[in-house]
Parts: structure tokens; sequence; C-alpha cells
């Protein structure tokens, strides 16, 4: 059999078995917002957390290629339940990028809903109202002692302010990501690829005051899903803007993931901290960082492309191979040992929803649907 055929066989294998996961939860998810897989079995948050959209969009995606209208119900409610948090507004934050590009964005995307698009664009005049002038970076969270500080994470939430300059010829949203992209190659990326968590800034004077450990190890350390975000929120500015910069950053971040990562695909939480025994392990970041590779081989020369899609299906096949959940009908979730927070010791070596979401979408990627919903 040629290599094309066998390559074939195996994404279509994988994406068979995501389908049947994907199906079998939302008959026991439904429309509740999960998070965390704890006993085999999803948790449930509220609606204004932030991992919400990741729910919704993994249903859209494979409702995209069968078409399953259950899914799509389950996804559409759901979307309809966060309204709640647009409505009260004080739990808005800034990963509003992350709840309502998967969800409304997606929705909008596939059949054109007006009440999909117009919520994007409220959480988006809601992300641009978070920007802090005089440091060029949009506030995280929302407690008054966090005023000043930005985090490498929002690099996901800027294309939902791309997507709205797209849609409403209004560049004032794009003027605040590409501000917001700038300061973080400033001040978070560091010449090795590496990066921190959590940048604080005088909120009155925009000067930079220090850099803290985040869910990272360490100040300095090299906290792996931080180099996940970096990775594909620099390739989403790189695809929406053009700017070499950008490219090049993502391409950092790709090489030291890379040089890291172990063989297995399954990185440390932090490729800086000591090992011990029972090391908190993060396959979200892989998966991730695998998507972010295939987004940026869209942007890039034919040779380079071609070694960061080798890269990547590198990482999903070996994640496939030795951290998915297929034979166990006791396992709601995909991808095993993910870890949220290891610092807080919160949620470590479970299954997140969001490494489910970033491996079906590396696959999907991998078998030539690029379309994504960012």
């Amino acid at each position: 059999m040629k290599a094309d055929a066998v390559h074939a066989r195996w994404l279509d294998k994988v994406w068979n078995q995501i389908v049947n996961k994907v199906e079998h939860m939302n008959a026991s998810i439904g429309t509740e917002f999960p998070y965390i897989s704890e006993n085999g079995k999803y948790n449930r948050e509220a609606a204004d957390w932030w991992t919400n959209g990741f729910w919704p969009g993994l249903l859209w995606m494979v409702y995209r290629e069968t078409k399953n209208e259950s899914l799509k119900e389950t996804a559409a409610q759901i979307e309809v339940k966060m309204d709640t948090v647009i409505a009260d507004f004080y739990p808005l934050h800034h990963d509003v990028g992350f709840m309502w590009s998967p969800s409304s964005v997606a929705q909008y995307k596939l059949f054109g809903n007006e009440d999909s698009k117009r919520r994007a664009l409220t959480v988006a005049s809601h992300l641009v109202g978070r920007l802090n002038v005089k440091g060029g970076f949009i506030r995280a969270w929302n407690q008054p002692e966090r005023v000043g500080w930005a985090i490498i994470d929002c690099m996901m939430n800027l294309p939902l302010l791309y997507w709205a300059s797209q849609e409403t010829g209004d560049p004032r949203f794009k003027h605040v990501a590409v501000l917001h992209a700038d300061t973080t190659l400033r001040e978070f990326l560091r010449p090795d690829g590496s990066t921190y968590h959590i940048v604080c800034f005088d909120p009155e004077t925009g000067e930079r005051l220090e850099a803290l450990g985040g869910q990272g190890y360490a100040p300095d350390s090299a906290w792996a899903r931080g180099t996940a975000w970096s990775l594909y929120g620099m390739a989403l500015s790189a695809r929406y803007t053009g700017d070499q910069r950008y490219i090049d950053a993502a391409k950092r971040a790709a090489h030291f993931f890379l040089a890291n990562v172990p063989e297995d695909g399954l990185p440390p939480f932090d490729f800086r901290a000591p090992w011990e025994e029972g090391m908190a392990m993060d396959s979200s970041s892989t998966a991730c960082a695998a998507t972010g590779m295939l987004e940026l081989s869209l942007l890039v020369p034919e040779r380079e492309a071609e070694f960061y899609r080798r890269a990547a299906e590198k990482l999903i096949f070996k994640l496939n191979e030795n951290y998915t959940a297929w034979d166990d009908p006791n396992e709601e979730a995909i991808l095993r040992l993910g870890t949220a927070n290891r610092p807080r010791n919160a949620h470590v070596n479970v299954p997140m929803i969001y490494g489910d979401f970033f491996f079906a979408e590396a696959v999907c990627k991998l078998r030539g649907v690029h379309d994504t919903f960012w």
C-alpha cells in the first residue's frame, strides 16, 4: 500500500474515533459546560468559565463533517445559554475570544446566523475596551490587584478582533489586536522561543514592572502551554495581518517546542521545571502546538511548510498512539494527561476539554480542512 493511502487511512480512523467520542459526549454532556474529566466524567462549570467555547467548538467541528443535527442543536443551545454572561457584563473577562470564537463565530461562519454575529461583535467590543492605552496591552482578569497584568494566553483571543474588523469594516478592532501582539513580541517572547506567562505593567504609565510565573514553574521558566499559545497565537495574527514579524515569532516558538518535547509527544507542564515523581504533564500543550504548526505551514514557503506539517503530524500520531482514551468506554474525554495549573495543584494529569478541541482541530487540518473558527 502506498504511503499516501496509509496516511489517509490512519487519519480517517482517528477522525472516526473523534466523531464517535463526540457523539457519545453529546448524549451525556448535552448543553452543560465541561472542563475537566474526573473519574471518567467531565465536570460542569458556570456559564462564564473561560473554556466554555471549546465544547460547542468541538460540536461544530464534527457537525461540519457529519451534518449530525443533534450536534448542531446542542451547540446552538449552549451559545444561547452563554447570553447570561453578556447580559450580566461583570463576569466578562479577557478570554471572550476563547469563549465566543469557537461558538458564535463558528455558527456565523457556518450559517450566517445574525444572532451569533451580534454576540461575537458585542464581546469583541468588550475586549477592545480592556485595552490599556499607555501599556499597549489587553488587561487580563478582573481583580483590582491585577489591573496592570497581561498574559500570553491572550494571543488566542486576538482572532476575535481581527474577525470583527473584517466583518464590520472598522479597523479599530484590528488596531487593538496589533497593539497587543506587538507588546507581546516586545515584552513576553524570549530570543530562544520561550515566553513569560504573566507580565505586570504599571497601569498608569504602561511601564513594564515584572514577570510572574503564573501557571509555569517560575517567572523565568518555560510553561509548555504558554509556548503553544504563543506559537498558535502569533501564527493566527500573521494570517490576518501578513506581518513577517509574527511569522518569525511563531517559528521561534515552534522550534523551541520541538527541541524540548519528549519523543513520545507528552511534555511536562513546564520545560524547565525539575523532574519529580508524578510529574505534571500536559497533552493539551502538544495538541495546541501541533495545530499551531499546521497554521504556520500555510504562511511559509513549501520547503518550510513540509517541515511543520511533518512535525505536527508526528506529534498528533504520538498523542494518538499513547495518550488517547479510544478503548476506554468509561472515559468521556479524548485526550489524557493534561494539566491546568500545577503551581496551585489544580487539575493535574487529567483530561481537559481544550486538549480534546485542539487535538480534533489538528486532525481536521491534517485531513485538509483548514477553515478553522478562529
